[in-house]
């Protein structure tokens, strides 16, 4: 026990009975010289069955040895007595009831004032003996060899005792633990909340088993260990609350080996995560953004895609040792760090890294670049500029990892990826993590990239054939839009055409080639041609139509609806003839909305069906809508629904063409609607306003 703990003892005062006498019940007698009994405690009259009154001025060994071992214990009675040696020794004694029993004895010379003599014996059964001696050996033993660390603490909470295992797992001297709290001995546990615990079992006698607690000893004062501690009460015979026994037992392993279970299975989640919500379409910029928000948080705080620009526009490429990298930034991700935000190039900007940044390593080499601690001279070699080098040092930059995009053989770019609030460093899981969402996603920004570049070039054959044609003509006043189909489709055959005829007529054409993509187009185009050709021959509509069917039936197998529309001003009238398209919409001042009652025809190319021409009135101020299919097409809602939304959206004759246009398009048109969107209005002037 240390000074203190001294101190503290001698200052305590009495203190309640231990209760260990209690537990042993040793009886004591008190004999004089002749060896007559002078003094017969209770103990004793429990012991031998005896009463005081019994044994009181009997010889004690007719009393309290069996008759065999008489002679023997007057002998080694008189050696006491003469030579003033204690003896001990057990012998079997009859008590008065006649049962026999192994008893424990140990027996000194006692002195008084006067000088007169008396012997002291004190008796023990031998059992009890035994088994308290049995119980503090293995106590002991156990407490010695435990491979647990073992500690008792008194209702101070200062340490009385600990076994050398706890000794060399907490770094500290065994004296140093006594008399001294938790809280001085282990500063680096959450010695709060176990001096709590340890308090409630004092208070309660509930026992704690298997808590779980972290933190590092002055053995290891760097690394992390993890405990399973018990603690039980501990008390005398009586009840008396001594103070607590704590357990503790190193479960670092177990607890590594479930951090690194959760962390896997972490990733697995984030990894089905990502095969989820990366590349949901085919649009470049959206599945770039999908990568960046699937790796923050879970994997950096700061993450972007960045491809080679060259890349993006459908180009291979290759670095040098010495070139430097341009490079698109396509999306950035950032949790809770307005200053690295800053640091990161906006989607769209193209940025020159020189050959000594690390994307550019990445890029070039292909291969993963890791800084797990980034100095500041790290900070210069990540940022664009010196000026993000100090905004992500602001941001507390503090690891740095660079994955490359790689698909079907060839670098695309990279996933960049740093972190500010998570204060561990990237390590190797999290590469090989890196790695798999890099390898997922690069995969799909292939795909988008693809796509994106053949969407772009079919659209621009498209919008190339479309014609582009005066707001007035032939006594019409005439507006048009193309929609091109969401991101999640390739272009269709959309088209519209407005063709001058002879003697003012005007033909007005709407049209959908079936499928998609550069064929469609490609076959819109030779229709549009072969319409504007037969219309110079200012034929018939159903005639015009029964030779553009048989043209379709020539082109592979193609499909198309077509509306076919002549405008005859002295007339005043519409000439109409329908292949298989929806039909038109006519709006007269004064009267509602209408769709006009037209045969609806077959497809052209599928042949063998005449076609009907159809004449409608059409004066000055009427208006006529001609459109496709995927203006008032959608899933979710049946075709009479979306007409009679077209109609409710005619309300007003006097509009403006070209705020109808706009209004049709973005009150009916969905932006992730699969079809493209064709849109021809025409209204009728009076003569002398041509």
């Amino acid at each position: 026990m240390t000074a203190a703990g001294s101190s503290a003892a001698e200052g305590a005062g009495p203190t309640g009975p231990s209760g260990l006498l209690d537990v042993l019940n040793v009886a004591s007698v008190v004999l004089d010289t002749d060896g007559r009994i002078a003094l017969w405690s209770p103990q004793a009259e429990e012991l031998f069955g005896y009463t005081a009154a019994e044994a009181l001025g009997r010889f004690a060994a007719q009393v309290m040895v069996h008759e065999r071992h008489v002679d023997l214990v007057v002998k080694l009675f008189a050696d006491v007595m003469a030579t003033g040696q204690s003896w001990a020794g057990a012998f079997p004694i009859r008590r008065k009831d006649g049962t026999t029993r192994l008893v424990e004895f140990r027996n000194m010379r006692l002195l008084d004032e006067r000088g007169k003599v008396y012997a002291l014996g004190l008796a023990a059964d031998r059992s009890t003996v035994r088994r308290l001696e049995r119980d503090v050996a293995l106590s002991t033993r156990m407490v010695a060899q435990s491979p647990n660390g073992l500690a008792v603490l008194d209702t101070d909470l200062r340490f009385v005792s600990v076994n050398p295992a706890l000794e060399r797992a907490s770094g500290v001297p065994a004296e140093e633990h006594v008399g001294r709290t938790l809280r001085e001995v282990l500063p680096l546990l959450d010695a709060q909340a176990l001096e709590s615990a340890v308090r409630e079992v004092l208070r309660t006698g509930a026992p704690v088993v298997d808590r779980s607690t972290i933190g590092r000893t002055p053995a290891k004062p760097d690394e992390d260990h993890a405990w399973s501690i018990s603690l039980y009460r501990l008390e005398d015979a009586r009840g008396t609350v001594l103070g607590v026994a704590a357990s503790i037992r190193d479960v670092t392993d177990q607890y590594r080996a479930g951090v690194e279970a959760e962390a896997a299975r972490r990733r697995l989640a984030l990894i089905a995560d990502a095969s989820a919500r990366i590349g949901t379409t085919l649009d470049l910029e959206r599945t770039a953004r999908e990568l960046a928000d699937v790796a923050v948080p879970e994997l950096a705080d700061v993450a972007a895609v960045d491809l080679l620009d060259a890349v993006v526009d459908g180009r291979r490429t290759s670095l040098g040792p010495a070139e430097s990298a341009v490079i698109r930034a396509l999306a950035v991700r950032v949790y809770n760090s307005p200053e690295a935000l800053q640091a990161a190039d906006p989607p769209g900007q193209v940025a020159r890294y020189g050959p000594e940044r690390l994307v550019t390593e990445c890029v070039r080499t292909g291969r993963p670049v890791m800084v797990a601690e980034v100095e500041d001279e790290d900070l210069a070699r990540i940022a664009r500029s010196p000026e993000s080098a100090e905004l992500l040092a602001r941001a507390g930059v503090h690891s740095y990892l660079a994955v490359p995009l790689i698909a079907r053989g060839e670098v695309l770019g990279a996933l960049d990826l740093k972190r500010t609030h998570n204060p561990l460093p990237f390590g190797r899981d999290d590469l090989l993590l890196a790695r798999e969402l890099a390898s997922r996603a690069a995969v799909q920004i292939d795909n988008a990239r693809w796509y994106q570049n053949a969407r772009t070039t079919a659209l621009t054959l498209q919008r190339s054939l479309l014609p582009s044609h005066p707001p007035v003509i032939g006594g019409l006043e005439v507006a048009s839009r193309y929609q091109p189909a969401g991101a999640t489709t390739e272009v269709g055959g959309d088209w519209f055409d407005v063709i001058p005829l002879p003697d003012g007529k005007t033909a007005l054409v709407v049209g959908d080639v079936m499928g998609s993509g550069i064929d469609a187009a490609a076959t819109m185009g030779r229709l549009r041609t072969a319409t504007t050709t037969l219309a110079s021959l200012d034929l018939d509509p159903a005639v015009l139509l029964e030779h553009l069917d048989r043209i379709t039936q020539g082109l592979d197998h193609s499909i198309a609806t077509c509306v076919y529309a002549v405008h005859d001003p002295r007339l005043r009238q519409c000439r109409i003839a329908n292949a298989g398209h929806l039909p038109p919409a006519r709006v007269r001042p004064g009267r509602p909305p209408e769709l006009l009652d037209l045969p609806t025809g077959v497809p052209l190319g599928v042949g063998g069906v005449a076609f009907s021409t159809t004449d409608v009135d059409f004066a000055p101020g009427d208006q006529l809508v001609l459109y496709t299919d995927g203006l008032v097409e959608t899933r979710r809602h049946s075709l009479d629904e979306r007409l009679d939304a077209l109609l409710a959206l005619l309300d007003d004759p006097a509009r403006p063409l070209e705020d109808l246009c706009d209004l049709l398009l973005t009150a009916l048109h969905h932006p992730d609607n699969h079809d493209d969107v064709a849109l021809l209005v025409a209204r009728a002037l009076e003569r002398d306003s041509e």
